[in-house]
Formats: C-alpha cells, structure tokens, sequence
C-alpha cells in the first residue's frame, strides 16, 4: 500500500536561499516539516558602469542565464534604469525551467533551455547560428565557473550580476537539527552550500546519521568529492523534483520497514 504521508516526522532542511514556497510547502503535503536554513547568501553587485553594460546587453544576439539570482539582479538593474524586456529584440537562453519561469515574469520569451539544467550540458547543446557573428552576453554570478566562456566556440561577453556569500548565522541551529533529532533531511542544491556546510558544521555532524540530498549531478559531485553519501538526486534537476524523490525514497523504505 502506498504512504501518503512519506514524509511524516521528517524535517526537511533547505541549504539555499529561499526563491519560492512551493517546495516548502510540498513537503507539508508528504507529511514533512519544512525549515529553511541557507548557507548562503545572494546580492546585487552594483558597478558605476552598470547602465552602460545593461545598454549594451540589451543590444546583445543572446542573454545567457545560468539561475534565478541572475535574472534577479539583472530586474534590480532593469528596474533602477527604468529599461523594460519590450527593448529587447535578441533572444535568451535559460539553465533550468525556474530560470525560464522567471525570465518569462519579466518579459523574456526564451529561445533555449538545455534538456538537463546543468552548464556543462547547456555548453554542449546550445548551438545558435552564425555564432561567430554573435554578440552574447552571460549574467554570472561571482563564483561562476569558466565553463561557459571557455567551452562555447564563440565570443561571449560577461558579465557579473550578483554574489554568493557564505551564510553563517543559522550554523548552530543547523547541528542542533543533526545531532538532536531522529529523522533530517538536508537539501543542496549548490556546491557552494556543500563547501559551507563542509568546512563548518560537518566537521561538528559528520556525513552520517541524516539522508544527504543533491538538487542535481554537479552538486552531487561536489558532495562526493566531500566524503559525503548521496542518497536522493532527482532526474530533473528542481527544488520540487527533489521532493518528491525524497518522498519517493521515504515511501519505499517505509513498505520496505513494514514487510520485514
């Protein structure tokens, strides 16, 4: 008999920063108790040459956007400069339907979406023509690996939109969920929430004792490089996604817990 509750009794912790409910309010449904408690941190980053590289970017062929931080610190830039998405007439491409989803709320009609939300797929399937003509321009963030720029066989112009702090407020309260309590769920859904939980409550917790979950193959590869088990990664690559495989996962080993 399938569980309707999988998630009942679990606390189901969120690494990153907050960007919707609908995955907090997922695992209510699955019986869980969502707590969020980023690691990291998102802002603006603001230059004195911003109007001149939003202009410029607004004449661009392609806008590359890898998350939806990007494409919110590129609506803080539009609103202050008072430039709407109508002036646009290039296209856009988008890693992930959330990103897409985002753009679209800001006017952005996007031309391309990778068939997995990773860059490393994204560089091997966009492939626009008469590239070598393009001006591309990818709203990155600061810690924005190189794999863009160096692996697309065109020009593309950068361009850094936001930063990722580390997060290290809510650290304590984090361990006190491990150590303490029976059933915890902990979500990453970036290496960069991976590296802050490594070299600062790990070291407190361990890997074990708690079901480790990545959003996607990149931040399951920074958790094995780690030490750290994987348990849950879901084939497409969301917050909501990976709910619904921790449920999934939850349910089989509770029939699993019932028939022994």
């Amino acid at each position: 008999m399938r569980n309707a509750l999988p998630l009942a009794g679990e606390t189901v912790i969120f690494t990153g920063t907050p960007k919707s409910t609908e995955a907090a309010e997922l695992v209510k449904k699955y019986g869980g108790i969502p707590v969020s408690i980023p690691l990291i941190e998102v802002g603006e980053v603001q230059k004195k040459a911003d109007q001149q590289k939003l202009q410029q970017a607004m004449k661009a062929d392609w806008l590359i956007f890898t998350s939806q931080s990007a494409v919110a610190a590129f609506r803080a830039k539009m609103s202050r400069f008072n430039v709407t998405a109508d002036t646009f007439n290039g296209k856009v491409a988008a890693v992930g339907t959330r990103t897409a989803a985002a753009l679209d709320r800001l006017g952005f009609a996007v031309s391309f979406i990778p068939s997995v939300f990773s860059a490393d797929v994204f560089v091997k399937q966009f492939n626009p023509k008469e590239s070598e003509r393009l001006h591309v321009v990818f709203l990155k963030g600061t810690l924005a690996g190189s794999l863009i720029r160096e692996e697309l066989p065109f020009h593309v112009s950068e361009w850094t939109v936001y930063e990722t702090k580390s997060a290290t407020s809510e650290i304590d309260k984090l361990c006190r969920f491990i150590l303490h309590k029976n059933q915890v769920s902990v979500l990453f859904a970036s290496p960069s929430a991976v590296e802050v939980f490594s070299s600062r409550i790990a070291p407190k917790t361990t890997w074990f004792g708690f079901t480790v979950c990545a959003i996607g193959h990149v931040t399951e590869r920074a958790l094995l490089k780690v030490g750290a088990p994987v348990h849950v990664k879901p084939k497409t690559y969301t917050l909501v996604e990976l709910v619904h495989e921790l449920a999934k996962r939850k349910g089989e080993f509770t029939n699993e817990s019932n028939r022994i």
